[in-house]
């Protein structure tokens, strides 16, 4: 069974494989002119091909910016409550443990982004759920496998 039989495709994958250039033996030096035309070859698919729907990138964008955009506000905030707390209220707080809940929150922001985009269905006609954690999970797989694919074309 290989690789590519077991990573289901992507809903939006295209059903065409890339065709490699066939490699002969005793291959006639190509001229300036002949290779000239290689550059003008027109790629294997389409941007319409290759371009995620409409539909799925604004589902996406719609998670990045409830995973990424409150927590990254949550560390803003941070910030503004620690300067008021020490200027109206005399409150003190160690500026090694505002700078930790900070970071904190903005590397949860960061891990949004790739939270948002893995946890959005790719299935045109699928809103998925309202976490995504089954959504995740099963990109999550289709990621790791097209990875492996990918190492496994390459060596």
């Amino acid at each position: 069974m290989s690789a590519e039989s077991e990573r289901s495709q992507l809903p939006f994958e295209p059903n065409k494989k890339r065709q490699k250039p066939a490699k002969g033996k005793g291959k006639q030096p190509e001229t300036k002119q002949e290779s000239g035309k290689k550059d003008e070859k027109k790629p294997p698919f389409t941007k319409e091909e290759m371009a995620i729907p409409q539909v799925v990138s604004q589902r996406m964008i719609r998670r990045v910016a409830l995973f990424c955009g409150i927590p990254t506000a949550l560390g803003i905030s941070t910030l503004i409550a620690s300067y008021f707390l020490l200027t109206y209220a005399g409150i003190k707080l160690a500026p090694i443990a505002v700078l930790l809940v900070n970071m904190g929150f903005f590397g949860l922001g960061v891990l949004g982004i790739t939270y948002g985009v893995l946890s959005a269905s790719w299935d045109e006609h699928r809103v998925g759920g309202w976490l995504g954690w089954n959504e995740f999970t099963t990109n999550g797989e289709r990621m790791i496998a097209a990875w492996r694919e990918t190492r496994q074309k390459n060596v």
